[in-house]
């Protein structure tokens, strides 16, 4: 059997790309620099731990990340190993972070002769790239770029530990960049991964039920599970931040959708909506079943050790025969035995609780006040009704008048008519809003009397009978807010049928 030269040639250049990525941490590990005492300097470990340290601030969502920050963690992780002064760390800071971001601003890049097309090409990678300049301080931070998060997943199996978080940073990604199609894909993943960690769960929280025989694996149990809350805790306001990008997103497409291109691009972001509300639901179920495993399988565990503890323990062994075969003073005596005895009891009565002030309460109030709610009566719901109809006939005058000789209106008209005319306290009223909703509810409503149509529009179509035949409302986008306590859809309300028939 030959060996295909095809296949073993074939995505060279993807491949030097990854092998590429670790240029920057070789380089930093040629270097032979020492400390004030003749210690060399790890740049090759330092240079891993940077990108740990943006990875960790990414995850946190900490974007205030830059040689200041950096200074203070090498300078913290290293004190018992590094002689170095805060100026030697500041330059230490800055070393590596030009090693992962040239500081002549271009990106780094490797020359190479690909063997699948057989000539010379270039790669260029990005470790870090800034995020944000703090004008007032004059300071520049960073974050991983996407080479970067390659170059950490290079170096750990985090599919198991942080999938879930990894998809949220390239969703993100994903959506500020418009990829709304990948966006989709990738909640997909997201749907698996909270799912992956469901069994995960189910089966710690049995592991602890069956496992734990001791204090030292009690205390294992419980790092594991407040490390999962933990991370649990940090994806949920992730979820959170997600969805309100998306919202704020939705919303400015919401007024350029009469393009094509943009009309299906918001036909993907409200997909994108409700996919992701479902697996942010399911991520919240997993959040309170964590926080159960932690109040419920943690303290059964703690109570079966308890009764391990007392099932070993030999009465007849540990006190009586001590007791007996040697005799003891009697203070140590006491002593052996006071565990096993009852607690002293003794019982007395303030003088302060004695003349305190007491409630006095009547019994009848009491009682009286743990009644349930009555149903109201017919002759009540009777009368509700025709005051719901009154209302809204009123309203219906004054939308007629408003509208004169046409046959449409929206709402947007209506609600700033009544602002400029002195119907103020209509828009103020629930009724006004309630008429709009029943008629949207119903619509189309034939004007002809029939007993299936609601019974509060009764008045309203006795007064549109004679001139029209049918009510359709239609809803239109944007939102109509005539006070500060009601925001209600627009709508355009259209009477169809001819008044000059009759």
């Amino acid at each position: 059997m030959e060996i295909s030269i095809n296949s073993i040639t074939e995505n060279y250049r993807e491949r030097m790309e990854r092998l590429a990525l670790f240029d920057p941490l070789y380089t930093l590990g040629r270097k032979t620099i020492k400390d004030n005492s003749g210690n060399d300097i790890d740049y090759y470990g330092l240079g891993l731990l940077t990108l740990l340290f943006f990875f960790e601030n990414m995850l946190m969502r900490n974007r205030k990340s830059g040689v200041s920050e950096l200074t203070q963690f090498l300078t913290d992780i290293t004190r018992d190993k590094l002689d170095l002064t805060h100026e030697d760390y500041i330059k230490l800071s800055r070393e590596i972070i030009q090693a992962f971001r040239p500081p002549s601003g271009k990106r780094n890049h490797r020359e190479f002769y690909n063997w699948e097309t057989k000539r010379y090409e270039i790669i260029q990678y990005s470790i870090l790239k800034a995020s944000y300049f703090d004008a007032k301080y004059n300071t520049q931070y960073y974050e991983l770029d996407e080479q970067g998060l390659e170059l950490i997943f290079a170096t750990k199996e985090y599919f198991s530990e942080f999938q879930l978080s990894i998809n949220q940073l390239i969703l993100r990604k994903q959506l500020e960049k418009g990829e709304f199609v990948g966006a989709l894909r990738q909640i997909d993943e997201m749907r698996m991964d909270v799912r992956n960690l469901q069994d995960k769960i189910y089966r710690i929280k049995h592991e602890i039920q069956r496992n734990i025989i001791s204090d030292e694996t009690y205390k294992r149990y419980e790092s594991i599970v407040d490390d999962i809350h933990f991370r649990l805790s940090r994806e949920n306001e992730e979820f959170e931040e997600l969805k309100s990008f998306i919202k704020e997103t939705r919303n400015r497409l919401e007024h350029e959708i009469h393009k094509d291109r943009i009309s299906k691009a918001y036909g993907l972001i409200i997909r994108i909506d409700r996919e992701l509300s479902e697996v942010h639901y399911e991520h919240r179920n997993l959040l309170s079943q964590s926080i159960e495993m932690k109040t419920t399988a943690l303290n059964a565990a703690q109570e079966s050790l308890y009764y391990i503890g007392i099932d070993s323990f030999n009465f007849r062994e540990q006190i009586t025969n001590k007791l007996l075969s040697a005799p003891l003073p009697l203070r140590s005596s006491r002593q052996l035995v006071n565990p096993f005895l009852y607690l002293e009891k003794g019982e007395f009565w303030s003088p302060l609780a004695v003349f305190a002030k007491q409630r006095i309460t009547r019994k009848g109030l009491e009682e009286r006040g743990r009644t349930f709610i009555k149903p109201l009566k017919d002759w009540e719901i009777q009368e509700d009704i025709k005051v719901q109809q009154k209302n809204f006939e009123y309203i219906m005058e004054i939308i007629l008048k408003i509208m004169g000789d046409e046959y449409h209106i929206t709402l947007e008209e209506v609600a700033d008519y009544m602002q400029g005319n002195g119907f103020e306290d209509i828009l103020n009223d629930r009724a006004f809003y309630d008429f709009w909703l029943l008629l949207h509810y119903n619509s189309p409503i034939s004007v002809e009397m029939n007993e299936d149509q609601n019974h509060a529009l009764d008045r309203v179509i006795e007064l549109l009978e004679k001139d029209y035949g049918w009510i359709k409302v239609m809803e239109l986008r944007g939102r109509v807010r005539a006070n500060p306590r009601y925001t209600i859809r627009n709508m355009r309300l259209t009477l169809e049928g001819n008044r000059d028939a009759i």
